[in-house]
């Protein structure tokens, strides 16, 4: 790999991981993100139905546009996105999905599921802003589980237009529990199949903001990355966190001595597109350490 294409894949790097290296960042040119499996399509599909339905209600007018965010069966329902709308008074003007049973009452006091009143935060940020959002706890019917969501809102004259989507958040035990599959992955069917796998953004190692990575112990080089696998053979040693920290090379160092553990960093997570609290578990295989991580609010 030549030199400069070995800088452009850390700058990559940098930027698919959301913290570019202080050192580096000022020298090298401007790359476009290069997008992962997670990225982070959850917030980007949302603005794009929220998009849509504002372009409609200016073109229609409230009267048929509402009538459109009510189909349950229309274009403004895609999976888990779906448009639902508030008048400024409280009142659910319309819903395209489960929420649709509220259509014509009041939900300014609706709390979430940790008492939080969403609701009237989106009201009231609306009230001063055209456009925001709001992250709050809710029922996932996917998975029958409490997660955490965002509504994104656009005030358009007296209504404020919403799509909400689910925050994938990986908790300590699935890390755990996916960092074992990929273990054993490699002792059962060998380093080059496994890191096969672990690239393919599609596959088993891949799901929502988990992935599994892989990196040489002795040149600190990417063997696998489920997120970005066009990082594979980019020496990552110097690469620091948000905070300036070299979370690598102390990855590579505690693997090194005691074989497995967790580092903890600050990370931009591209999920939520703040700088959060991030862990890695990692696990020692011969002369590879594999990781997978997780963040935590903070």
């Amino acid at each position: 790999m030549n030199r400069n294409r070995k800088k452009l894949l850390v700058v990559s790097l940098c930027a698919t991981l959301g913290a570019a290296p202080l050192a580096l960042h000022a020298e090298e040119p401007s790359r476009e993100r290069t997008l992962g499996s997670v990225e982070r399509s959850h917030a980007s599909q949302a603005r794009t139905l929220l998009d849509q339905a504002v372009l409609t209600f200016q073109a229609k007018g409230p009267e048929q546009a509402l009538a459109a965010f009510n189909d349950r069966n229309g274009e403004f329902v895609r999976g888990q996105y779906y448009i639902f709308v508030l008048g400024e008074d409280g009142s659910m003007q319309a819903s395209s999905g489960p929420s649709a049973s509220l259509v014509g009452l009041n939900v300014g006091d609706l709390k979430d599921a940790a008492g939080k009143p969403f609701m009237r935060e989106i009201l009231d940020k609306s009230a001063s802003q055209a456009n925001g959002e709001v992250e709050y706890r809710w029922l996932n019917p996917a998975d029958n589980k409490v997660e955490d969501k965002v509504s994104l809102f656009r005030k358009v004259g007296d209504h404020v237009l919403c799509v909400g989507y689910y925050i994938p958040r990986a908790t300590a035990e699935s890390a755990r529990a996916l960092l074992d599959r990929a273990v054993r992955q490699v002792k059962d069917k060998g380093a080059a199949a496994a890191f096969r796998s672990f690239n393919d953004p599609r596959g088993d190692f891949v799901f929502n903001d988990e992935y599994v990575f892989a990196i040489g112990l002795d040149d600190g080089r990417y063997r696998a990355s489920g997120s970005s696998p066009n990082l594979v053979g980019v020496d990552v040693r110097n690469v620091t966190d948000a905070a300036g920290n070299p979370l690598f090379q102390e990855m590579i160092e505690l693997a090194r001595k005691q074989g497995s553990g967790t580092v903890d960093y600050v990370w931009r997570n591209p999920a939520t597109n703040a700088v959060e609290q991030k862990h890695s578990l990692i696990q020692r295989v011969d002369d590879v350490l594999l990781g997978v991580g997780y963040y935590t609010r903070p």
